[in-house]
């Protein structure tokens, strides 16, 4: 019973036998009807004799032979203000009554279940109109066995062929649901499954069909988002290999750059003036590579580093972050601690002053004389707003924010700073997301879980 084709199999049977039951049900409720009408037809055709012989006397023989022919004691007929009797000369006495008269569809049901659960033989007296003439009542004295035995020869008669007719739609559901939707899902499963074992083999992506129907779009959405992540890990592998070698370049690359670095401070003490006119312009370029390496590292390291999180009062935070923030042309940006006093997060306090530090020094450098951050604590998060007073973010920078080595702003910068940023603060729970740009300034929003 744990697989699809075993509760499939059990729910087909179960629905096509309520169905046969519901059928069932009114159909030995109907031939019962059917049955008491037939006496009543029987009566009013034996008591037409008695109408037609002279002066309504028959011999005793025939009255026993009408009698018997319709299965009767006795045969009652009121037709307009007349009655026509055809009776035994010791009827039994009447134990229920059957009226046929404004009978409903469920009175009739709870009649016919009860002829088949009684045990006892009863003389019912029937009254109803006859079936040949609506004006004429007929009340027919019978008795109930042969009754019951013809109800429970047609249930079971039912009952038989209600049961093969079950058995063959049950089955031949069952096959087709089968074939259509159990054997293509089974094969899914198993794709699914081989799959996960292997996603680089090319051969355990699914071979799709060209059914149009939800299997079919199903089919094909899963052999398309196999391909896709088996590119995907393909190309992170290759990424991962590639950041693998640029860290040792890098790594090697700084070193050799900072000795560059010591030995060019020392050309600005030169005698001669071209030496100290090209300087300034050596020690910047190798600033730069400096930079560019150290953030290159910073970049492939900080993924695997394990969070430190404890409870972090946001005001003194920036006050440390405000005497460390200068423009790029040495003017001083100011640094507004614009945050509530007790307002605190539940971060890395060392990755989250990376952040902010990173934002804030993003936008001196980008000409920013003033930069504004305030917080507030919403629900279960804190949201913190970065706002700066600079130029705005040009369209390319915006096309690309956040995107590694692609989303910079300045000429020269590796666009690490927001990817990097943006990642601390998934990594906490949270997220760093541009609010607006404009000529008026930049706003950045910066979401952090309260505790």
């Amino acid at each position: 019973m744990h697989s699809l084709s075993a509760r499939l199999l059990v729910l087909t049977i179960f629905f096509v036998m309520l169905a046969e039951v519901l059928i069932f049900v009114p159909s030995v409720a109907r031939f019962r009807l059917a049955w008491l009408n037939e006496k009543l037809s029987a009566g009013h055709l034996a008591i037409l004799t008695l109408d037609m012989a002279p002066q309504d006397l028959v011999s005793d023989k025939l009255r026993e032979e009408l009698l018997a022919h319709v299965g009767a004691y006795g045969i009652n007929v009121r037709r307009g203000g007349a009655n026509l009797i055809l009776s035994r000369d010791t009827p039994p006495p009447v134990q229920a009554n059957v009226d046929l008269v404004d009978r409903s569809l469920m009175q009739l049901i709870m009649d016919a279940m009860a002829v088949l659960t009684r045990t006892d033989d009863r003389v019912l007296r029937l009254v109803g109109p006859s079936p040949k003439d609506a004006t004429i009542t007929i009340e027919v004295l019978i008795e109930e066995r042969p009754l019951k035995a013809a109800v429970v020869d047609f249930a079971w008669r039912i009952f038989v062929l209600s049961l093969v007719i079950s058995l063959i739609t049950a089955s031949l559901v069952y096959l087709t649901l089968q074939w259509m939707l159990v054997r293509p899902m089974r094969r899914i499963t198993e794709s699914m499954t081989s799959f996960r074992e292997d996603p680089e083999d090319a051969k355990r992506i699914f071979s799709s069909s060209e059914r149009a129907d939800e299997i079919g779009v199903a089919q094909r959405e899963l052999a398309n988002m196999q391909g896709a992540l088996r590119a995907a890990l393909r190309q992170k592998a290759r990424l991962a290999a590639l950041g693998t070698a640029v860290a040792k370049i890098n790594h090697d690359l700084r070193g050799i750059l900072s000795s560059a670095l010591v030995v060019s401070d020392r050309l600005e003490g030169s005698d001669d003036p071209e030496v100290r006119r090209v300087t300034p312009t050596l020690v910047s370029a190798i600033d730069r590579a400096v930079g560019l390496c150290s953030d290159t590292l910073a970049y492939v390291r900080h993924q695997g580093t394990r969070l430190k999180r404890d409870n972090v009062t946001l005001a003194p935070l920036i006050d440390d972050i405000a005497g460390s923030i200068a423009s790029a042309d040495g003017v001083e940006t100011a640094v507004r601690n614009q945050v509530n006093n007790g307002l605190a997060v539940n971060v890395d306090r060392d990755q989250l002053f990376r952040v902010l530090t990173n934002l804030a020094r993003n936008a001196a450098e980008a000409g920013a004389r003033e930069v504004c951050i305030s917080a507030q604590r919403a629900g279960e998060v804190v949201e913190i707003a970065i706002r700066d007073n600079g130029p705005g973010l040009p369209a390319r920078a915006r096309e690309k924010l956040f995107r590694p080595f692609e989303g910079s702003v300045r000429a020269g910068g590796t666009g690490l700073g927001l990817a990097i940023a943006r990642e601390l603060a998934r990594n906490h729970g949270g997220d760093l997301s541009l609010v607006e740009t404009s000529e008026k300034g930049t706003e950045f929003r910066l979401t952090l879980p309260a505790s």
